[in-house]
């Protein structure tokens, strides 16, 4: 039985994670959206395709969730995007609405199905999707540090004019202004780019991260970034239905890991066939555990915020 994966929304993001999924043969991929004829035209494109790209996975599109059902991973991408000088939390009643229904639905027909948001507010929509699943926590995980951490990388490869392939870097926290990547832990071939780059410059490759986002969007002018969160999506993906067991930065929902309860934050993780299969905790310098604090606080306030629209 070969595996499948729904894929909720077929924006840019959606279509382009559903394009790599098909192409890396990781199974076959069902791509639903409200918007009639959006998701057929794109799957039967991604499937003309095929011959060429030499895969066999099948792509079906659908407004409706039957043909999700017994997925073994949801993809949702779901929801407005961020226009040029919204801010992520502009996005939180519209998108809390979409990705609690999403969610409904795709529980109903997948019930052991693991499920990755990327939907914004990345944090706040990995809570939406956590309570209206009823999952265990393994199962329901945010795509941000993937994200996060990719573009910290390709500005460090930048940078030091060297393959991306030789640098690992690591970004905790929320997705978003209060995230905190680690250029201690963050090393090309192994050496920490500490002893590579002088502190002042390590300083403008972080807040280009922070920011890596928004500065898409202000140069598109009408849309966000979608080739590299499709990516990071598909990863997270791979990682599980292939059971890699790859340590990744990923929105995990924590229960006093990093002193931390109750909330979805990026941390590493180890993700195979279960899900996270191990929620890993690495050693914070004081200022490190203080930006982490102030970015759990962060998600603290639009998960409250949410909480109170429903209230």
């Amino acid at each position: 039985m070969g595996k499948k994966i729904t894929v909720v929304g077929a924006g840019n993001v959606g279509a382009t994670a559903a394009q790599r999924l098909a192409e890396k043969a990781l199974g076959d991929v069902v791509l639903i959206d409200v918007i009639e004829g959006i998701p057929q035209g794109k799957a039967l494109d991604l499937a003309q395709a095929a011959p060429i790209e030499k895969h066999d996975a099948q792509l079906i599109g659908t407004n409706s969730y039957e043909l999700s059902a017994g997925s073994d991973i949801v993809i949702i991408t779901a929801g407005i995007p961020r226009k040029p000088g919204m801010s992520r939390d502009d996005l939180l009643a519209t998108n809390r609405k979409i990705v609690k229904n999403v969610t409904q639905q795709v529980v109903r027909f997948s019930p052991k199905a693991i499920l990755i948001v990327v939907s914004n507010p990345l944090d706040a929509m990995c809570h939406v999707a956590y309570e209206a699943s009823g999952f265990p926590r393994n199962r329901v995980i945010g795509m941000a540090g993937v994200l996060d951490s990719a573009r910290f990388r390709a500005f460090i490869a930048m940078e030091l004019k060297v393959s991306v392939e030789n640098i690992h870097a690591s970004v905790l926290g929320g997705h978003g202004d209060t995230m905190v990547p680690l250029p201690r832990y963050s090393t090309v071939a192994g050496i920490p780019i500490t002893e590579l780059l002088p502190p002042e410059r390590i300083d403008e490759l972080v807040a280009r991260t922070r920011s890596g986002g928004a500065e898409i969007v202000s140069l598109l002018k009408t849309g966000s970034a979608y080739y590299a969160p499709a990516s990071a999506a598909v990863e997270m993906a791979e990682s599980i239905l292939k059971d890699r067991k790859k340590i990744l930065p990923c929105a995990a929902y924590l229960e006093g890991e990093y002193g931390i309860q109750g909330l979805f934050v990026g941390v590493p993780v180890k993700l195979g066939a279960g899900g996270i299969e191990q929620i890993i905790e690495i050693k914070l310098t004081p200022d490190e555990r203080t930006a982490l604090e102030k970015s759990a606080a962060a998600v603290r306030e639009l998960v409250d915020a949410m909480q109170k629209m429903e209230g």
